[in-house]
């Protein structure tokens, strides 16, 4: 104990503090992914260079974002053995295969391609490098799937037994890797990568609008953002929704903590949209509500009952607070991207979408919100998942290793100093590079790429390059 904290309080907040730096490059390099997927795809269909200056420009940010995911997630294995030995050895039969297959399935294809995709397009030509891209794309969509599957299994798990030593062993790898939450989990994480993506690259796009640039890069990476953002705003919010609805089936404590209900209510719960959690005194203090409209979104029936956190046991409680705020800062930051999204869709409408520059500020503003909504999305599911580490079965208190507090804070100290100069570097770095206009490349091809089309023009270049070699090697061999 140091000072009131306790190792297992210190052990927490170190992993909260290493998956938190983790997260938000996973959720960058998910989207942006696929979008230079869809770059470079949009390249080869419409010989249009603009999607070829902006892949070139966007592909170099993502790979210092995707080194620097791949450096914090080696932090996570390395803290299970560490400060959660005890859990790691208890679920060790379940998630240790399914953290191996995303090492063997995705991360290995992420890394196979990524070179192929960043260096090899005047080497392989162009369909084994739209491939190689494609690979990479799919690589980080099947990493987040293992990873979800890992976490959805920890929030309900099923499909297992126990043996003797008190380890959960796999009966029904099916039930366990498509466990109750995972499909609602997998969509709302994708989908909130993609939307972070959109907003980062629309933020961009819009930063350098107010500065004046108008080329053609800059405008058509706001216009794709923007379209990204009318699109799948909606459907993140359909997505999250369901999963709530799953939540409340599978884990109603967190849905008590997130709706601030302290009390059950016989006939129709209010909606609460502000107030301060008084753990205390068991209530919301100074709420602002709307009667019964918490139970028309979680039942559709504005009558019906829903129980309340004083059907629960103190000791098996998440901390209230913490949950009801970062659930209403995901929330808020959601409708919020709806509105900038929305309001977009107007701009086009009346031709206005790259002269709007109150639009384009609205979207500088946001372009960090998606990590934001992201971070806050996590801190609800796993706080709200607390007192336990796999939901309802082994509580935190029993997964924590035999390590003294001491022993954690200096290793928590040392993961901040560190994060915060490496990771604030690689931060910068990428903001530098953001920085930059999507400067148009390779003018002397564009002309010869619209007439021909980028895949025989690739080609014949490739063919050209062949054909000037084997003339000095037999000059070479003549001499």
């Amino acid at each position: 104990m140091i000072d009131g904290l306790s190792a297992e309080l210190l052990a927490r907040f170190q992993f909260a503090f290493t998956v938190s730096f983790h997260i938000v490059f996973p959720a960058f390099s998910i989207g942006l992914a696929s979008f230079l997927a869809v770059l470079n795809g949009l390249w080869l269909w419409t010989g249009n260079h603009t999607y070829r200056a902006l892949f070139d420009y966007w592909k170099t940010i993502f790979a210092v974002a995707f080194g620097m995911g791949v450096v914090s997630g080696l932090v996570m294995s390395y803290q299970f053995g560490t400060n959660w030995s005890v859990f790691a050895d208890r679920t060790g039969p379940v998630l240790g295969p399914l953290m191996a297959y995303e090492v063997l399935s995705a991360f290995f294809l992420e890394a196979g391609f990524l070179g192929i995709m960043l260096f090899g397009r005047d080497r392989v030509g162009p369909g084994l490098h739209m491939f190689a891209t494609f690979m990479v794309a799919l690589g980080t969509l099947l990493s987040a799937t293992w990873i979800l599957s890992v976490n959805s299994w920890m929030q309900t798990p099923v499909g297992f037994g126990m043996n003797d030593v008190g380890q959960f062993v796999p009966e029904d790898w099916w039930a366990i890797v498509f466990n109750p939450s995972f499909p609602y989990r997998l969509v709302h994480m994708v989908l909130a990568a993609f939307l972070t993506t959109a907003f980062v690259v629309g933020g961009v796009g819009a930063w350098h609008m107010l500065r004046g640039d108008n080329g053609a890069p800059t405008r058509k990476m706001f216009s794709m953002a923007m379209w990204m953002a009318v699109v799948v705003t909606p459907v993140q919010i359909f997505a999250g929704d369901q999963h709530g609805l799953n939540t409340l089936e599978h884990q109603p404590v967190k849905i008590m903590a997130m709706e601030g209900h302290f009390h059950s209510y016989e006939e129709g719960a209010p909606l609460i949209l502000f107030g301060w959690p008084n753990e205390a005194e068991k209530r919301v203090d100074y709420a602002i509500s709307i009667p019964k409209l918490s139970s028309l979104i979680l039942k559709h029936d504005l009558n019906a009952p829903l129980a309340g956190l004083d059907t629960v046991a103190d000791e098996d409680e998440p901390p209230i607070a913490i949950v009801f705020w970062s659930f209403r800062i995901m929330v808020g930051i959601g409708f919020a991207m709806l509105t900038v999204g929305l309001w977009s869709l107007f701009s086009r409408w009346r031709g206005t979408l790259y002269d709007s520059r109150w639009l384009h500020r609205a979207v500088w503003m946001l372009s960090p919100a998606g990590f934001l909504a992201v971070l806050a999305g996590w801190v609800t599911t796993e706080v709200g998942r607390q007192p336990f580490t796999v939901y309802g079965l082994m509580r935190t208190s029993e997964s924590l290793s035999p390590i003294a507090a001491p022993a954690v804070a200096t290793s928590l100290i040392a993961f901040i100093v560190v994060y915060f100069f490496v990771f604030g570097a690689g931060t910068f770095y990428i903001l530098r590079l953001m920085r930059d206009r999507p400067a148009q490349q390779h003018d002397e091809q564009r002309e010869e790429t619209l007439h021909a089309g980028p895949i025989r023009t690739a080609g014949a270049t490739h063919a050209a390059r062949k054909d000037k070699a084997m003339s000095k090697t037999a000059e070479g061999s003549a001499s």
